[in-house]
């Protein structure tokens, strides 16, 4: 495997629910679903993370890109085999094609009422994937992570709740909520995170459903030291209102 999947598999390995979120599922359990958080390379030494974008007429995220990933089915045997069997549904994934390499803490999504398992893996053998369902999945792409780590492409969003939280413009995307807390969080662990302005914040229209509060690097980390041991983002700033940006 390439050299820069560390340090961040020793870290993902150490990392705990509160590194992403302090909500716990309810005593009365939360239905489990997995997504899959794909990491390959275009070309050598450069890696991409494959998303996709919901329909705009999904009932639920609609427009939103996400990880591939859905609910668990009875005959799915771990969190892993959820997130292969939901990436070939959705994108047409080989999962012949991806090693899965570990799992990320279970989180909750109260929004949902679903608790989800990211599944950290390796796409050893890319192949052209496209949606396989337009009422589901608009688009997919691979988001290199030289651009999802660049300052010009990272801000923050205010959703109508008052909730802020990271979210990346890129390639004509606007990822925030779950999705973007998780990335920026990797981002950290890889030590892989540029500094960047967090007064651009984006408010985002009505409506859209209320996102999950996870620890959202609201804040730029200072640069990763030389061995890459980049400290995992801070959720405890607070915008203030001349910071927005339309």
């Amino acid at each position: 495997m390439p050299g820069w999947w560390e340090p961040l598999l020793t870290r993902v390995a150490a990392a705990r629910t509160e590194d992403f979120t302090t909500l716990r599922p309810p005593a009365g359990g939360a239905r489990p679903s997995a997504v899959l958080v794909l990491l390959g390379e275009d070309r050598s030494g450069q890696p991409d993370l494959l998303v996709l974008q919901r329909a705009a007429t999904m009932r639920n995220h609609a427009g939103q890109p996400a990880f591939p990933g859905g609910a668990a089915d009875p005959g799915d045997r771990d969190a892993a085999a959820t997130a292969l069997r939901e990436a070939n549904e959705e994108v047409g994934l080989d999962p012949t094609t991806a090693t899965v390499l570990t799992t990320l803490p279970e989180l909750y999504i109260p929004v949902s009422g679903f608790v989800v398992t990211p599944v950290l893996a390796w796409w050893h053998a890319p192949h052209p994937v496209q949606s396989c369902d337009p009422a589901e999945v608009a688009h997919v792409a691979r988001l290199p992570i030289a651009e999802l780590v660049d300052p010009a492409n990272r801000i923050r969003v205010r959703h109508p709740t008052g909730w802020i939280g990271p979210a990346f413009q890129v390639r004509d995307m606007l990822v925030w909520g779950f999705t973007a807390a998780v990335i920026a969080a990797l981002l950290d662990m890889a030590g892989w995170s540029r500094p960047w302005h967090p007064g651009r914040i984006m408010e985002l229209p009505d409506p859209t459903p209320p996102p999950t509060p996870l620890p959202d690097s609201a804040l730029p980390d200072p640069p990763p030291v030389p061995n890459g041991s980049a400290p995992v983002a801070d959720a405890s700033a607070v915008a203030t209102p001349d910071e927005v940006v339309s």
